[in-house]
């Protein structure tokens, strides 16, 4: 049933284009362009395509814009999701980074006490070594998570 349909509506449509009439186009005796059904009796006359519009020479040409179909290339689908994959993965790692280096830095900005573990001992960070590692901490999340 689907074929006869098919089969059919292709008839119709070629059968259409087939009876429709060719179009003239001539220029009179004054340089005005005419179009018509019939060619003009005594005058050259050229047929018309009208289902292929000639470009404008009025307008710049736009060229259309390149088509992908990553259905038709499965080598390029599948470099397409790794890609996507890695970017995914690089996205979460700079988020845990972010979240550690504010984390420090709130530590840092409210703990005027903090200790380090330095060579297997722990210690205590002094003022001017904590306002740097404050400093770098801002500077790194500057840098990185805004």
């Amino acid at each position: 049933m689907r074929r006869m349909i098919l089969t059919s509506s292709l008839l119709l449509a070629l059968s259409a284009s087939a009876m429709a009439a060719p179009i003239y186009k001539w220029v009179d005796a004054q340089g005005v362009t005419h179009f018509g059904e019939q060619p003009p009796q005594g005058q050259q006359s050229t047929t018309v395509n009208p289902s292929a519009a000639p470009p404008s020479s009025t307008t710049p040409e736009a060229k259309p814009a390149p088509t992908f179909d990553a259905i038709a290339d499965p080598e390029q689908a599948a470099a397409d999701a790794k890609v996507k994959q890695e970017v995914a993965a690089q996205e979460a790692q700079r988020k845990k980074y972010c979240e550690t280096q504010r984390n420090n830095l709130a530590q840092l900005e409210n703990n005027p006490r903090v200790r380090v573990e330095d060579g297997g001992e722990m210690r205590r960070l002094g003022e001017d070594e904590r306002q740097k590692r404050i400093a770098d901490a801002k500077q790194a999340i500057k840098d990185n998570c805004q």
